[in-house]
Order: structure tokens, then sequence, then C-alpha cells
């Protein structure tokens, strides 16, 4: 047995991890731009990055290093370093020799970035931040600040997970994503610390067990990033570890952070769960209710608050997954639309279900009545400040 107490403090909530954000004119107004994450003992590290076939110049520069324990993490917004080959490793390379110069006690550095695809890397606007760093800082709120870009809030959380024989240990994380957000991860950066004692060979298996059910579910707008990274890392401090409730803890952690993440689509109102049930097998589930979290036409009419279920039958079948419209169940809530066959969808009704998309957050059910598979995608709605976010995204 466990507990699960909630904690504020985010990444510097956990023992022996530090980081802050800084600006260095990266961003307009001198808002927050780098942010670094530094344990004072080495850390295991494992991530699980995009599936884009073009990978950003981060992704490429850890995955170079094989096997390796860090216990410092770079970050920047506004800039990918993505599409930009060979040279764009070699930036990070320049950029964390001289970090480590600056910090010797810096070992194995790693980077990550977000923002803009197609430029190289403002170096020497980065390294400024080198000189602002003060690696006694456990500012959770500042490092998580400091990796937003279109985010329309910061996005952390920590909990101590406290075992029945009196142990203890720590999960802190935070993350930034609202736009180019598709299953398989999501344009999104995730960094979770913990001092938890869990072995190495644990650490892969758990975040890929975890991440199907958490940012593997979410959408914005069916665009997977070139710089989609979770990352772990955990420096042991605690030597405590109990696998079950780290699994547990592990996955709160990003459960919480991917509907944050969908919650604040870019210009989003509304945080809406499609589950698909008693599909054929779990795999046709996922497909349909990523099929219903990634439709334009279904994300506009949840943003005009129209229960058009017909766009939802439509997605179903058009996901070409073992379906029968005489089996077909549909829900708004409890608002049953469709049943088998049945239309349900008199003004009374249509009221209701349309009642239901005025929610802030809500669940659109489909029954397939097929098999036993369950899967439970979530997304939001799309309406006109998408367009204009991202009509200008560079500019």
């Amino acid at each position: 047995m466990f507990d699960l107490i909630s904690i504020k403090g985010a990444i510097g909530a956990v023992d022996g991890f530090y980081c802050d954000g800084v600006s260095v004119g990266l961003k307009k107004d001198d808002a927050l731009d780098v942010a670094f994450i530094y344990s004072d003992t080495i850390c295991d590290v494992e991530a699980i990055f995009t599936q884009n076939r073009f990978q950003a110049a981060p992704i490429k520069h850890f995955l170079k290093k094989g096997d390796f324990n860090t216990n410092f993490v770079l970050i920047n917004a506004k800039n990918a370093n993505a599409m930009t080959g060979e040279a764009g490793v070699a930036d990070i390379d320049e950029l964390l020799e001289n970090l480590t110069k600056k910090f010797p006690m810096a070992i194995n550095p790693i980077m990550s970035s977000t923002g803009v695809i197609g430029v190289r890397l403002p170096k020497e606007k980065i390294a400024t931040a080198f000189d602002k760093f003060d690696l006694n800082s456990k500012n959770g709120e500042n490092c998580a600040n400091a990796i937003m870009t279109t985010d329309a809030y910061q996005k952390s959380v920590a909990f101590r997970v406290d075992l029945s024989d009196g142990g203890s240990f720590t999960i802190g994380a935070m993350a930034k994503g609202a736009g180019m957000i598709n299953p398989s991860l999501a344009t999104m950066l995730c960094f979770i610390v913990t001092d938890a004692n869990i072995p190495k060979n644990e650490m892969k298996e758990l975040l890929s067990e975890c991440v199907e059910d958490t940012f593997n579910a979410i959408s914005v707008d069916g665009d997977t990033s070139t710089n989609d990274t979770v990352m772990l890392l955990s420096n042991k401090k605690s030597g405590v570890y109990n696998k079950e409730a780290f699994k547990y803890a592990l996955f709160e952690v990003m459960k919480k952070l991917a509907l944050d993440i969908a919650r604040d689509g870019e210009g989003a109102k509304k945080l809406v769960a499609f589950e698909v049930k008693n599909a054929l097998n779990y795999e046709e589930a996922s497909k349909a209710a990523k099929a219903l979290s990634n439709s334009l036409l279904v994300k506009t009419a949840l943003f005009g608050e129209d229960p058009n279920w017909g766009r939802i039958a439509s997605t179903i079948g058009a996901s070409r997954v073992e379906s029968d419209e005489t089996k077909l169940v549909i829900s708004f809530d409890d608002v049953v639309v469709y049943d088998k066959g049945n239309i349900y969808f008199d003004k009374e009704n249509e009221l209701k279900a349309a009642n239901v998309l005025k929610k802030s957050e809500f669940k659109i059910s489909c029954d397939l009545g097929i098999g036993d598979g369950k899967f439970t995608a979530y997304g939001c709605d799309l309406g006109y400040e998408y367009v204009k976010i991202n009509a200008d995204y560079r500019t």
C-alpha cells in the first residue's frame, strides 16, 4: 500500500534537483525563455521521442550518446533547432562545451528545444543564460514558464509517495505544449525527475507503458512535431523504490500534464474525452478514438457547440474499424442521441446534448457493440484563435 500526496514545487520539489528559468531575449518583453534542470548527483536518464521522421537536432544529439548518465538539462524556447542538419547538432555541442566550462559540475549535459522549425540556434544569446543561472535555485515555476511557447499557462506537478513501510520518494515534472499536438506524443516537451531508486532497466519500460494512455492519447490539431520529448531522470537519492507505487505516480504525473496540454489547445475552450468501448480490440478502439480527437469537422462542431452526432458516426466509419450502425450507440455525457439504428434527436434531446457541449469538460462516448476493446482519447475544440495564432506563428 502507498499514499500519493500532492506537493508544491514541481521539478524543484525533488531532493537533489535544482531548476530555474531566465530571459535572454528569445521571447518578447523579457519573458523567461531558457531553463535548466540540475541534479547534485548523477542521474540515470531515459526518454521517448517523436515518431516524426525528421527528428530535431537535440534528439539526434541525445541518441548519438548511446547509454549514458547526466545531471544537467538545458532547455530553450522559440527555436526548435529542427531541420538544421549536422550544423544543428554541432551548435548543441558548442553550447554544451561552453556550459561545462562555466559549470564543471555539469556531467554529460543534454539539450532540449522548442519553437520555430528550420532556423539555426541563436547560440550567443542562449549562452548569455549561463551567467544568469543559479544552480542553487529550486524555482520550478520559473523553469516551467521558460519553456512555454504558445501555452496559455505553465504546466507542472509534484507528488510525494509514502509507502506502508515508512519509506517515501518524490516525483516532479513540467511540460509545455498547446499546438502541433497529435497522438504519438505531441509538440511537447515533458521533463520528469525523481529521487526514487528506480532500476535503470525499468525506466524505459514504465515510460513506454504510461505514455500510451497519456501523451499518446491527446490531440489538438493532428500534427506531430519534430521535437516531442518525454524525459525521465532519477538521481536515486531517496534510496526508496516500489515498482507498483512508482508506476502509479508516474502515470498520474503524465496523465495530469497530458490533459493540461489538451485543455490548453491553442484558443481551446473545451477538454473532451472521446471514449470508444466494445470495439473489436484495443487497437481498433484506439484507432477510432484518435480519429475522433483528430477530426477537424468534429473539433469545429465542438467549437460551435453543435451536437452533430452525424460527424461522430461518419468519423468512426471513416476510421475503417470494424463497426455496424445497428450496434452503435453515441452519447454526449449521459445523453444518448443514437442507439443501434434508432435516432433520439428531437428538439428536447438535441437541447440536452447542446447543453453538454456548453460545458468546459465533457465526454463523447461511442459503444461499437462489437467486442471488448476500449480506449479514451482526449482533444479539444478548434476555433478562430487557433487560426490566428498559427497564421503568424513565426512573426
